[in-house]
């Protein structure tokens, strides 16, 4: 029973590289700032391409990261700070449910109002804020929240674990920085709401950290 289930952690751990991989590939060709090219947003989002990148890159990336992110806490807490490690995963497992929830919404809803657009229905973009509106601010500054916070202390865990490298959870701790927090701050400054760039730097961490550690377990027995 214990050998079926060591199995079925380090086989959960591939989806840590697989997320990293998927993000990246997702980010490569960002979508238009709709604030100022707010046409072209729309040609971009209505496309089929849009739809498949945001559901095979986005969507089934975060499916990936949150099968990989139990798997990790399953292995991290059989070793040294099961605290810390029980409290990184939970709040990375939150923060990954919400940012699904978001990547839902642009995935389904911004092609209709790309078509409404393109058809000439310029008053869909024009109508005023709602309370849903209010939601999804709320629910994405809390995608930002707990997946750096989560994923900080997870990058913790994971130096601290004592069968892991050091340096991958350093790693994974500064690929949650690039992606959440400096992405934030590039949006800021630039005033842009395209995928920042830090995503793309942070996703390509995330592959490296994500594999080796998914290497390590691999090499290493489970603490029992």
């Amino acid at each position: 029973m214990q050998a079926n289930t060591d199995k079925w952690v380090r086989l959960g751990l591939v989806g840590l590289p697989l997320y990293g991989a998927l993000t990246f590939w997702a980010s490569l060709n960002p979508q238009p700032n709709p604030d100022a090219q707010f046409t072209q947003w729309a040609q971009y989002v209505t496309t089929d391409a849009y739809v498949i990148r945001h559901m095979l890159g986005s969507g089934l990336g975060l499916i990936f990261a949150m099968f990989g992110t139990i798997a990790l806490g399953a292995y991290l807490t059989r070793g040294r700070g099961p605290y810390i490690a029980m409290t990184a995963i939970s709040l990375s497992l939150i923060g990954l449910a919400l940012f699904l929830m978001l990547v839902g919404v642009s995935t389904f809803a911004a092609p209709l109002q790309g078509h409404a657009h393109l058809a000439g229905i310029d008053e869909f973009a024009q109508l005023p804020p709602t309370f849903a509106d209010a939601v999804l601010g709320v629910v994405f500054l809390g995608v930002i929240a707990f997946n750096l916070v989560g994923n900080a202390l997870l990058g913790v865990a994971i130096w601290r674990s004592g069968s892991l490298p050091k340096w991958t959870g350093a790693a994974w701790a500064l690929a949650a920085l690039l992606m959440y927090a400096l992405g934030i701050v590039y949006s800021v400054v630039s005033g842009s709401q395209s995928t920042p760039p830090t995503v793309l730097i942070g996703a390509a961490i995330v592959v490296i950290a994500g594999g080796w550690i998914t290497y390590s377990a691999a090499r290493s027995p489970l603490v029992p």
